[in-house]
């Protein structure tokens, strides 16, 4: 069996974060560990208050899984602080994690802030340049490349700016896009590669919580099991669409993920 890390926020509703992270490990049947970088109060509706672990404490959990436990793939999402940023970048380095899947994560879809201004910094600096590939949706790309965003030149653009910062590869995401597509970019520091799948539900991911994190987690289950990047990111957008389909409304606020769908629909 295959090994996966993430190394991310805890969310207390299960729809996104490190939930959202093991079950889609789970439904690719790659064993998932975790390392938590932070704890959230939040629901459907959004998220109520968080707080951000010790740097330190972060680094013992990477090290403590690390030193036991073959890792095939990484996925790194919200990182809450610069001091954990710069922490797991050092991790990254000093234990050869391999196949980072980094999401960018800043803000969350009901708006909450989730990475400041210096860990957004720290993560352009320290981070872009140890990653095997790079997820940002198109808000998190403009805030990462600094360019505005409202057409597929200017997604192009973005993309080539991220792997200017050092990322060997990057994915903008289009769940934030119009039309009646989504479209993900693929920018392997050479060429483009478009995946496109309809879009899934009323009101597209932008209405399901944990699109992003799933994603990122479906992306990095596909490269601990041996898959190509192009392969892998096309496996991953289809899952992610169907999981919006099949998705449920079980609070009052966003639809979740179901995350077993295949599962269930087989």
């Amino acid at each position: 069996m295959r090994h996966a890390l993430t190394i991310a926020g805890s969310d207390s509703s299960g729809g996104a974060g490190i939930q959202a992270d093991l079950k889609t490990f789970a439904a690719f049947r790659v064993y998932g560990t975790s390392a938590v970088t932070a704890v959230t109060a939040q629901n459907t509706l959004g998220v109520t208050t968080a707080a951000a672990l010790s740097a330190d404490l972060v680094t013992a959990q990477i090290e403590a899984i690390a030193g036991d436990i073959r890792i095939d793939a990484t996925k790194i999402g919200m990182l809450a602080t610069a001091a954990i940023v710069e922490a797991v970048a050092s991790a990254i380095e000093e234990l050869d994690l391999p196949l980072v899947v980094l999401d960018p994560v800043m803000v969350t879809s009901s708006g909450e802030r989730l990475l400041d201004e210096d860990g957004v910094q720290a993560l352009r600096v320290e981070l872009l340049s140890r990653a095997r590939v790079v997820t940002p949706n198109i808000p998190e790309a403009e805030v990462l490349s600094g360019c505005r965003i409202v057409s597929s030149d200017d997604r192009r653009r973005a993309a080539e700016r991220i792997h200017e910062f050092g990322a060997a590869a990057v994915v903008i995401t289009g769940g934030h896009g119009d039309g009646a597509d989504v479209t993900d970019l693929l920018f392997d520091g050479t060429s483009f590669t478009e995946h496109k799948t309809p879009r899934a539900g009323a009101g597209g991911d932008h209405r399901t919580h944990g699109t992003g994190c799933t994603f990122a987690s479906a992306l990095a289950a596909g490269l601990a099991l041996g898959e190509p990047l192009d392969i892998a990111a096309g496996r991953a957008q289809r899952y992610v669409a169907g999981a919006i389909a099949h998705g449920v409304a079980i609070g009052h606020g966003a639809r979740v993920l179901d995350h077993f769908w295949q599962t269930r629909s087989g």
